[in-house]
């Protein structure tokens, strides 16, 4: 039996109603492309100045309605999502680059999801500690706190604060296939035509060595 997929409302409000190419839309993919995700950009305002800032996030698909945040106690973040303030967060997968024999039909292929927030428990110590390390192996499978790392005592967790964000609604939406320009299938006009798939240089882990990822100190 297929997992039930969390849908955050049955029908899109306004808000996470595609508009432009609806027929994009992946509403079942938004779990696992959160899931799959590396940095969250968070966007709020306060008063008349928006802001938007790129984060590591927490998801796990055993609570698909929620995702979490951590930071600083004084972040402006953390003290405006405390007043219940709304938050959106954007999550997006680049899967290729796609070029084409005509200017306007240049494009990428991704999937991404749009979530519409409000902040919701401050955890406890002790479930800091089980969300840390399960964001660790989120982006890191396989570590395990003991062996790979030091398990973050209460210190180190006092000094951070993690908010969920209850997600009330959202969109997703994906990219997929070559360029789809006026000639662009024919192997014979001028120009050149495809995608481009190998994008950034790829994260090796060296266990061997102290400064951990590839480039990471």
């Amino acid at each position: 039996m297929s997992p039930t997929v969390y849908r955050p409302a049955a029908v899109p409000s306004p808000k996470a109603t595609l508009r432009s190419h609806p027929e994009r839309g992946v509403p079942d993919e938004a779990p696992a492309i959160l899931g799959a995700g590396i940095v969250a950009h968070v966007g709020f305002a306060v008063g008349d100045q928006p802001y938007v800032i790129p984060m590591t996030y927490h998801y796990d698909a055993a609570e698909p309605g929620r995702l979490y945040l951590h930071g600083a106690h004084a972040s402006r973040l953390l003290q405006h999502l405390a007043t219940g303030a709304p938050v959106t967060v954007a999550v997006t997968l680049t899967d290729g680059l796609v070029y084409s024999r005509t200017a306007k039909f240049h494009s990428v292929n991704y999937r991404s999801v749009v979530c519409f927030c409000r902040a919701g428990e401050t955890p406890n110590l002790e479930r800091q500690r089980t969300l840390l390390d399960g964001m660790i192996g989120r982006y890191f499978p396989g570590r395990t706190p003991g062996r790979d790392y030091d398990p973050a005592p209460d210190s180190h967790l006092e000094g951070t604060a993690f908010i969920a964000l209850e997600i009330e609604d959202w969109s997703a939406k994906a990219r997929r296939g070559g360029p789809k320009g006026p000639r662009d299938a024919d192997p014979a006009a001028p120009g050149t035509a495809g995608v481009l798939v190998a994008i950034g240089e790829p994260t090796v882990l060296h266990p061997e060595r102290s400064e951990g990822p590839a480039g990471m100190k």
